[in-house]
């Protein structure tokens, strides 16, 4: 019989297991609240998820890979998301982006050096009749103009 030393990630994985259930359909769920408390899913914790839901660890990363808001790296504390749709680049996303580069000093898929910010590209938001948008955390930020953006990032 396998032994687990339990530690507190361990013990919480366990209580939401024991919330959540331990099939498959638990799995989004727990990844969430994982993701939630910690700002990401690290490789133990997705070992550990698999180990109590019996299934293997890859389809744990399937999960997290598959979905654009799981994390299995860490990310800065706000998560700034761009639009990429073609409706964005056509409302001026190109300047947008540019101005959110150089203010930040780092570029997309990037984290700041104090880990205020990532910034991602998102495929869409959903805002095509208001773009450029971009996602701040959860709140939904449109009409973007490079000064707009710079100075919604200066409150983050």
């Amino acid at each position: 019989m396998l032994v687990v030393e339990k530690n507190s990630l361990t013990e919480e994985i366990e209580e939401l297991v024991a919330h959540y259930g331990n099939d498959r359909a638990s799995l989004l769920p727990i990844l969430q609240d994982v993701q939630r408390k910690h700002s990401y899913i690290s490789d133990y914790a997705q070992q550990e998820i698999a180990r109590v839901l019996d299934i293997h660890p890859v389809e744990v990363y399937g999960v997290i890979s598959f979905y654009s808001f799981l994390y299995s790296k860490p990310m800065g504390r706000n998560i700034v998301r761009l639009c990429q749709t073609i409706t964005c680049d056509l409302q001026g996303k190109k300047a947008v982006a540019e101005a959110i580069e150089r203010e930040l000093g780092i570029k997309f898929g990037g984290t700041t050096k104090d880990n205020r910010i990532t910034l991602e590209y998102a495929n869409c938001l959903g805002m095509c009749d208001q773009g450029p948008a971009m996602l701040i955390n959860d709140k939904v930020y449109s009409y973007l103009t490079p000064e707009k953006a710079v100075e919604i990032l200066g409150e983050v």
